[in-house]
This record gives structure tokens, sequence and C-alpha cells, in this order.
């Protein structure tokens, strides 16, 4: 067995007609260019693609098998040049109604073994959605219907970013996922922290302590890819090694996750709306402690704090440490010409990011970005929290 990176949420912008896809994407996210992104430049060696129930996508992946650089493998996922498995994915909007009748909507990621299985799966869907098209469209079903769907296409179904305010469960649908899934709770094997939230955070929950957590980027344009990400020890890249890594079988593991500390993430603290600003202090708020004003939207280290039903976190002995990772494209200084000349001389991000010394950085770049690099490594550099959708800022102390 070997070890890997994976990034498992991201998006298409456009299929390669420049029909569109996930309109708040980049018109270069299409799938060829993300399994060539991730060869060439990331070294993503899993890449789940979340917008291939699309029929545009679908063409494009059928055209992409054509090209003879790309196949698909009998334990699944698409594998791209031999470097790359492309696990195919949808991710599906649901309407829920909590214990208490207030309605909600959460983001979930579905993933599939085959093409043949995701193109069944958005026949079906079809049915639910006003637009199968276009990405993250909301269903008139419940993620408790969703996910028999999903598993009647040989699928399986994780919830997507999962604390964020908008558009996860969490968020916005209920205090507790079990609520959600009732007895098919024990069929949800992961969930996905979210850009704003990491282990510390979430394991204080108790109903998590049997869920494996994934921390991938949500990627919405090309240089976003692995701005967070997963180690896993697998056998091979396939849809069936990630399935049993992240059901810890067979030996097969994630050994690390790899993500922004959630200080840098769009809502990580409660936002007023009125004020326009963050809103200092102690968690959870409920108030802007300013103008007095309701009108917030409140940040995930709040919506924790609300929620939480242990008194301090502690994570079971099976959890993989979280390292705080700050990508490339986040460090102060560091602009695409520079990153470009450093993925020109040393091939890709993860070896920028975890292999080279200071001393090979700084012969490319000089000693004052190098000093950077090293320090985001170490967890060094100054961060001002983000909220209300404006990402964190990194900062030099």
């Amino acid at each position: 067995m070997y070890e890997i990176f994976a990034d498992l949420h991201v998006h298409i912008g456009r299929s390669k007609s420049n029909k569109p896809i996930k309109i708040t994407a980049a018109r270069s996210l299409n799938f060829e260019n993300i399994a060539k992104e991730c060869v060439e430049r990331k070294g993503i060696s899993v890449v789940g693609i979340i917008d291939c129930a699309s029929p545009y996508v679908i063409e494009d992946i059928e055209e992409f098998l054509k090209n003879g650089d790309a196949y698909e493998i009998q334990d699944g996922g698409i594998v791209y040049k031999d470097k790359v498995c492309i696990i195919l994915g949808s991710e599906i909007e649901t309407s829920e109604i909590n214990e208490k009748g207030k309605t909600g909507s959460a983001h979930n990621l579905c993933y599939f073994p085959t093409l043949k299985d995701i193109k069944a799966f958005s026949k079906e869907m079809s049915t639910h959605i006003s637009n199968i098209t276009l990405s993250s469209q909301r269903a008139n079903i419940s993620a408790y219907e969703l996910i028999d769907i999903v598993q009647k296409y040989n699928g399986i179904l994780i919830p997507a970013h999962a604390f964020t305010p908008h558009k996860s469960f969490y968020g916005n649908c209920t205090d507790r996922l079990e609520k959600i899934f009732k007895e098919k709770y024990k069929d949800i094997p992961a969930i996905e922290l979210g850009l704003s939230s990491d282990t510390f955070l979430a394991d204080q929950i108790s109903e998590l302590e049997t869920k494996t957590f994934l921390t991938n980027s949500d990627a919405h344009s090309l240089p976003k890819i692995a701005r967070e990400y997963n180690k896993m020890l697998v056998e091979n890249i396939s849809f069936k090694e990630f399935v049993k890594a992240i059901n810890n079988k067979d030996g097969r593991r994630i050994l690390c996750n790899y993500g922004l500390d959630p200080k840098l993430g769009k809502y990580h603290r409660t936002y007023c709306e009125t004020c326009e600003k963050n809103v200092q202090g102690n968690a959870p708020v409920s108030t802007c402690p300013d103008c007095d004003s309701k009108n917030i939207t409140m940040g995930v280290f709040d919506r924790i704090e609300t929620i939480k039903d242990k008194k301090e976190s502690k994570s079971p002995e099976n959890r993989p440490p979280y390292v705080y990772q700050v990508p490339l494209t986040f460090i102060p200084g560091l602009g695409g010409k520079t990153i470009d000349k450093l993925l020109n001389r040393f091939e890709t991000e993860m070896n920028i990011l975890h292999k080279l010394s200071k001393d090979d950085i700084e012969q490319v770049v000089g000693e004052k970005i190098a000093n950077s690099i090293i320090a985001a490594r170490e967890g060094k550099l100054g961060i001002q929290a983000g909220g209300g959708g404006v990402y964190g800022k990194v900062t030099t102390k």
C-alpha cells in the first residue's frame, strides 16, 4: 500500500462546449482541465468531480474516454494518464424539515463507481430537479429519501460542508444528523468539514465520533483545487479503495486531513449584516453587540458552540491528525507568476508544500518568499478571521 493525496469536491464551471454547469465557477473548470491540473500542477492522485450528473458533463466524459489517455477501471473511477483517478460525483441540494417544522436545505456529495451508474442516477434525479444540467440544484426530496436513490446506483452519500450557515445540515437544518437520516445514519461513512471548521471543532459533537472527516477544496477555479485535501493509505487509485479508506477497512484509511485554519474560512465567525463586519467576542452570538441587530449570519464557530454536546473536544483514537495547510495562493507576496516559476522547477504543489527544503525553494524565488512558505508550513503566519462570505487573510506576523 502507498500514500496518496485526494481532493473529493471539485466543481465544473462550463462544459467543453461552453454550456454553464456551476454558474459561480470559472469557465476554465471543465472535466479535462481538472484532470490535467491534478496531474501536471497539483500532485493529486484522486479527485472527486461533483457535477458529473449533468448531461453536458456526461457528454464531455464520454468524449474524454475516447482520447486514449483515460479509461474506466473495474474497481470504479476513470484513470487519466495512469496518475489520477477521477471519482464521478454529484452535489445535490435536498429539502429538509426539522423536528420543529422549520425548513432548510443542505448539500449532499454523492459518489458513484461507473459512468453507467451516474447516468442512471442523473436520469432518475431529473424527475426531482427542475434543471439537471446545472450544478447543486435543489431536489424536491429529503436526504433521507436521496440516500436510497444513491445506493440504488451503487453510490455513497456524504454530507457536504456540514457546518456552513447556508446549504448544510448543521448550519440550517438540524442539530443532529441522526434526526435527518434516522436508521440510515449508519450508512453515512463520513462528513465533509468545510473550510470554516476543523477536527477540533467537529469533535465536540458526540454523534460524529464514528464518522470519518474529509477536508476538500470545494474548488470553483483551477488554482483552488487542493486548497484542502486528504492523505490516504490505499492499494491503488480507484473508487473501491476510496470507499475502503473512508470506512477504515482492510488497512486502508485517512492518514491526515490537510485544511485551512478555520479562521480563514468564509463563515468562521458570525457576521452582522447591518454593521457589515464580523462580530467580535465570546460565542455563541445571537445579536450584534454593537448595534443590537439580529440580522446576522451565524458563523460556524458560533453554531458549533450552540449545538455541541461535549464539554471538551476529544477525538476517537483512530482520528487522523488535522494539519493546518496554507495553500500557495493564500501566502502573502506569492503571485501567479511566482507560483508558475516554482511549479516549473518542482512539478507539483504537493512537492512544494510537503517535500522541499527552504534552500531548494530559496534558489528559485529568493529568501523572503521561501521564508513565507516555510512559515506557512509550520503554522507561523498570522490570520485575520473570515466571516459573512469573505475569506480570512494570511498575514506576516
